[in-house]
């Protein structure tokens, strides 16, 4: 019997925990059934993501090559000009994508920054594609300089559970991620947040993660599940992979847990079959990101994505579409 299925904030870990261990198809059962009372279960809305300034970040994230306390030979690089991405992102909407994102490897971006980032989402917008940036945590200027610019999203992502927080970051909060997403939010942007999985932590640690997010003021309008790619020279290079079904078992929850979040299956598809993948849209993952790249990571070519939709039956969301049923819009 399918219950829980109304817009919720007051979860508790315990009931989250007792869904996640539901029997597979039944947890799939439920979930998929969610899915569909929100949104169509055939399409996937696809987003592009491109680095804007790679490498040299000072955060030491125990994931991440971009981050300079990790020993990592990438090297870092200046800011990319406006035009540039402009030009990218023209081509990223001829490729079909409908939402562009914006990622910079910094802990936040200094005010010297602000008018090319500014410039870039006006830019980007101007073509008819709605915009996401990621640039680290933000004061309250910061926001609505990027929101008076027209930026749709922004992505800030808490990354895993408070508890496990400090084995994988010490160089910033959990309680800060939380305050930028409260600014973020505040403004009127729209939030992007979810996190990674994979990375050693234990399955309350995927739990309580969804849960934090899922007793946000306001569901996350985006929820990214990553799985983590191990790159190396980083800390965590030789964790042991996280099983797939556990990774499944994750969608599901968020999407059970946050009924008209787009749940996006994010990093580590280049490693997933597409039996997997399958098992993730039927979980209720409804969007992803196209292009050979994720900022430094490989991500399946657009013409695999392709071969794959075709297979399963599954359209691309057209551009400003919700991709929710209109009668359960509001």
């Amino acid at each position: 019997m399918l219950q829980n299925t109304d817009i919720r904030h007051n979860w508790t870990r315990e009931e989250a925990d007792a869904i996640y261990n539901k029997p597979f198809m039944d947890l799939l059962f439920e979930a998929q059934t969610i899915h569909r009372k929100y949104f169509d279960p055939n399409q996937v809305q696809r987003s592009k993501l491109l680095s804007i300034k790679t490498g040299g970040c000072a955060e030491d994230c125990a994931y991440c090559s971009q981050s300079a306390r990790n020993g990592s030979k990438l090297s870092a690089k200046k800011m990319i000009e406006v035009q540039q991405v402009i030009a990218k992102a023209r081509k990223a909407k001829e490729g079909g994508a409908t939402r562009y994102c914006m990622g910079a490897a910094w802990t936040s971006p200094k005010d010297r920054d602000m008018d090319a980032l500014t410039a870039m989402v006006a830019g980007v917008k101007e073509l008819g594609m709605e915009t996401c940036m990621t640039l680290g945590m933000l004061d309250e200027e910061q926001v609505f300089r990027l929101r008076d610019s027209g930026l749709d999203y922004y992505n800030h992502n808490i990354d895993t559970s408070e508890r496990y927080y400090s084995e994988i970051i010490t160089t910033r909060t959990f309680a800060d991620r939380l305050d930028t997403l409260n600014l973020v939010r505040e403004s009127g942007m729209k939030v992007c947040a979810g996190g990674i999985v994979g990375m050693g932590e234990q399955q309350m640690d995927r739990v309580d993660m969804l849960v934090t997010l899922a007793t946000l003021v306001e569901h996350p309008d985006s929820v990214p599940v990553n799985m983590l790619i191990p790159a190396a020279d980083t800390p965590l290079a030789d964790v042991k992979p996280l099983d797939p079904i556990e990774f499944v078992r994750t969608v599901a929850l968020a999407r059970i847990l946050m009924p008209k979040s787009h749940v996006r299956l994010s990093a580590g598809r280049t490693d997933m079959s597409d039996e997997m993948q399958a098992m993730c849209f039927f979980a209720g993952a409804n969007s992803i990101f196209v292009g050979d790249t994720l900022l430094t990571a490989d991500n399946p070519e657009e013409d695999k994505d392709a071969a794959l939709f075709d297979k399963l039956g599954i359209m691309a969301m057209a551009a400003g579409c919700t991709g929710e049923k209109d009668q359960l819009a509001g």
